[in-house]
Parts: C-alpha cells; sequence; structure tokens
C-alpha cells in the first residue's frame, strides 16, 4: 500500500529544512540508516500516531534555474499541488508575510489538498500575536510552531495525520509481481515500458490506479502476470508543465512504495545523478527488489568487450549500497535484452520470496564464526547463539547474540555476504536484527 506523501513548501530560510530535520530528531523517522546510503535527503519516511507517510523537503528538490526565487517556488507548490496528499506551507513568522507568500498562497487556495499553514520561528509568547497576520492567505488557521526547538510540532503533526486520505483498495492481485520503472527524464522509462508491453502483446486491462489517474498496465509474459506501475507519465502528457514533469520526485517515491520491483533506469551515455542516488536509496530502504537497466547502451561510445565490467565497476562504487542489485544493458530503441527484463524481475521477485531454514541458517553461522571470530570490546566476546528468518519481501533475520551492543557493522556486514555467497539472495536488501538474549534462555 502507498504510504502518504506529506510536502513541505515555503520560501527560503523559513525553516522548511529545519522542521523537515527536527522531525528526524524527535525518533518519529523509521529510515533504515545503512552505511553507503545518502544522507543528503529530499525525503523522510516518518511515524506519527500510528500512521505512516513520506515527508518530502521540496527544498531538496532540484531545480535548474535558482537565481530566480519565486519561480523556484512556484515549481515546487506545483509538484506539491500535484502530488502530495497533504501540504505544509512553512512561512516565517518573525519575518511577517511577504509577497512570495502571498503568491504561493495564492496557488494552494486553488488546490484541492489539504493545506497546514505552519508559522515558523514562535518561539516566546511576545511573537504569538505575528501568527494571526497570516490569516489574510485564506488558508485555514495558522498554527504557530518554533521547528529549532520543536515548540508545537506534536500538534502539527496531529493535524497533519487528520489529513490523510482514506486509502484506496490495491489494485494488484495476489500473484502478480508489481514493477515501477523510475529514473529521469529522457533516459528511455517509456521506451522501456512500451517495449514491454509490445513485446509481450498480452494486455490483460488498463485500469485506473491507486495514485490518482496513473494508469497501471497488467500483462502476463510466459504464463506469468506483471503489473506496470505508470511512472514515466507518458499517458498524462499535457497535463502537467514540462518542468513539473521532470522535477516530481514524488510521483517515483509513491511508484516505489506500490511495487515489488523497481527498475532503476539509467542514461548510458549519462550515468546515474545524485538525484537517481535518492530515489534508489528510497528504494533500498523500503525493502523493495530493484534491477538497474543501462538504456541507449546501444549508442555508447567507443565499446569494447570491457565496456559493461568497467561500467559496472564504475556503477559499484556510486550506488554501493545497491551492491546487490543485478545489471542489465538494453536498448529500448533496437530490443536489444528487452525480453530479459520480465525474466530478471521474476527472478529477484523470487529471491525476494526466499526462505531458509533455521538449522541451515545456523549451520552458517557456526562456519562463519569459525572462519572469522566475532569482534570482542573492553575484553568482552560477541557471542552469536543463532539466527532465524522473521519475514520475507525483504528478507529479514534475527540474530541472538549475549551483547547487541557488540555487534559492530563491518561484522553484521560479514555475516550478510556469507548469506549472499551460500543463498544469493541477488537484486533484494536484506535486513538484519540483532538481538540480545542471556545464555540461560530457551528460545
Amino acid at each position: 500500500m502507498s504510504k502518504p506523501i506529506v510536502a513541505i513548501v515555503g520560501r527560503p530560510n523559513v525553516g522548511k529544512s529545519t522542521l523537515f530535520n527536527q522531525i528526524g530528531k524527535r525518533r518519529v523517522s523509521i529510515v533504515d540508516d545503512m552505511p553507503g546510503v545518502t544522507r543528503d535527503r529530499i525525503y523522510m519516511d516518518a511515524e506519527w500516531l500510528n500512521h505512516t507517510f513520506t515527508m518530502i523537503d521540496t527544498g531538496g528538490i532540484e531545480f535548474e534555474d535558482d537565481d530566480h526565487i519565486l519561480k523556484s517556488m512556484r515549481q515546487q507548490a506545483l509538484v506539491a499541488m500535484e502530488e502530495a496528499d497533504v501540504i505544509v506551507f512553512v512561512v516565517d513568522g518573525r519575518a511577517g508575510l511577504t509577497t512570495a507568500d502571498e503568491e504561493v498562497g495564492r496557488m494552494l487556495r486553488n488546490t484541492k489538498k489539504p493545506v497546514i499553514l505552519a508559522v515558523n520561528k514562535i518561539d516566546s509568547p511576545q511573537l504569538e500575536a505575528g501568527v494571526y497576520e497570516f490569516y489574510s492567505l485564506g488558508l485555514g488557521e495558522p498554527m504557530g510552531i518554533a521547528a529549532s526547538n520543536s515548540l508545537g510540532l506534536g500538534d502539527l503533526l496531529d493535524a497533519v495525520v487528520a489529513a490523510f486520505p482514506e486509502n484506496d483498495g490495491e489494485d494488484k492481485e495476489e500473484d502478480e509481481i508489481s514493477i515501477a520503472v523510475i529514473g529521469r527524464p529522457n533516459v528511455g522509462k517509456s521506451s522501456i515500458v512500451n517495449a514491454l508491453i509490445g513485446e509481450n502483446r498480452v494486455i490483460v486491462s488498463n485500469v485506473p490506479g491507486t495514485t490518482r489517474d496513473a494508469i497501471d498496465t497488467h500483462f502476463v509474459s510466459d504464463n506469468i502476470k506483471f503489473m506496470l506501475i505508470d511512472t514515466a507519465g507518458m499517458r498524462r502528457k499535457g497535463k502537467i508543465d514540462e518542468a513539473i514533469e521532470r522535477y516530481s520526485v514524488m510521483r517515483s517515491l509513491r511508484a516505489v512504495d506500490r511495487a515489488d520491483v523497481v527498475l532503476m533506469v539509467i542514461n548510458a551515455e549519462e550515468g546515474i545523478t545524485e538525484q537517481d542516488k535518492k530515489i534508489a536509496g528510497y528504494a533500498h530502504e523500503s525493502g523493495k527488489g530493484v534491477i538497474i537497466v543501462v538504456n541507449k547502451w546501444d549508442v555508447f561510445p567507443d565499446k569494447d568487450d570491457k565496456s559493461t565490467l568497467r561500467f559496472t565497476e564504475d556503477l559499484r562504487d556510486e550506488i554501493g549500497f545497491l551492491q546487490y542489485a543485478p545489471v542489465l544493458y538494453t536498448s529500448a530503441l533496437t530490443g536489444q535484452r528487452i525480453h530479459r527484463i520480465t525474466e530478471l524481475v521474476k527472478y529477484v521477485a523470487d529471491q525476494q520470496s526466499m526462505r531458509i531454514q533455521t538449522s541451515v541458517l545456523n549451520e552458517l553461522i557456526r562456519d562463519a564464526v569459525s572462519v572469522n571470530p566475532p569482534p570482542s570490546h573492553r575484553g568482552k566476546q560477541l557471542k552469536i547463539f543463532f539466527m532465524t528468518q522473521a519475514d520475507i519481501q525483504p528478507p529479514k533475520f534475527i540474530i541472538f547474540v549475549n551483547d547487541p551492543e557488540l555487534m559492530h557493522f563491518s561484522y553484521l556486514r560479514f555475516l550478510e555476504n556469507r548469506l549472499r555467497e551460500s543463498f544469493g539472495f541477488e537484486g533484494t536488501p536484506l535486513k538484519l536484527i540483532v538481538r540480545g538474549r542471556k545464555e540461560e534462555e530457551d528460545y
């Protein structure tokens, strides 16, 4: 099920990023902070009152023309209006109402989305009267907050979750594999989608998906059911401005939430960008299967028999947290290796659903410990009692030890590598959870 998206909009220096980061400080963040995942976030998964949602800091979305602040603000507000479920409009209570605030306020009044007006930097009783000035924006009752010290943050989040829409029913069939095709513009997402549908020929149905008016395409290949989640926007041309289409990160995040397997499409001639890494990091943290599709390989310059090897090594260096993701070199234009996509998707989906018996896992643990003994700290030795698999999609393993604080992340990575060497798990992240257990306890 897709998580609600909350977009934070507002002009520069009003405290958007402070609010975004403070929510993380207050430990509502549930983002997996694994080594290698980009720290420069534009998104954050959060939980409040048993509601899980994704927050977007629109200040972190890249725009080409940074010199024109008002134009950039309009674009960010349009993105939020198009894709977000709830919009938090942040203004500066110390600076007072500005022309730029009024401009964005006019736009937001015309949206059908819930808008929460947060008047930031209200950190003393003397400033509280300034909140009322913002009633003139016509966006309902303004909420005075001070993001820097968390004043009013709980009330703000209460208002945010109260505005969430009711969840739609999922259109995905039980035995169907859902695929999200993500990546920057002009990397060939639409061409890959068209090639997949054209090659497989058997289209079961085109029905509205749970994400607004996007179209999910259901098709069958080799007697396996697939659902393509439309992130390319190819059926929506003309509905939104091209600049907004170009920077609609939110659509990609929503599609990732709904997918089983994500196709991360990059242009062979351009490589991967920071924005790509952020979306790939979201797929990784969400526990989705990931396949890196290097498209337009037919026009890659000066190819030789080592080109794919070198390109793959560069990719691994750039996105180290996706070492497990298979890389496929394609050309949607010529059809090169397009037929392999559904085969690989099915393979990765199977890897995500793999279950390993506890007895087999503990044999692996014994072998791993004999090859590389657990670390010790201040004379205390880490003891691993046993490991068991708790879940699939992604595979989740619980490791019981004498003291979780003795488990260094490097040794945890060593155990993950042993799991992959023994069982594969290609294309899927693994979740390893360490729990304490006294030696005399019985399981």
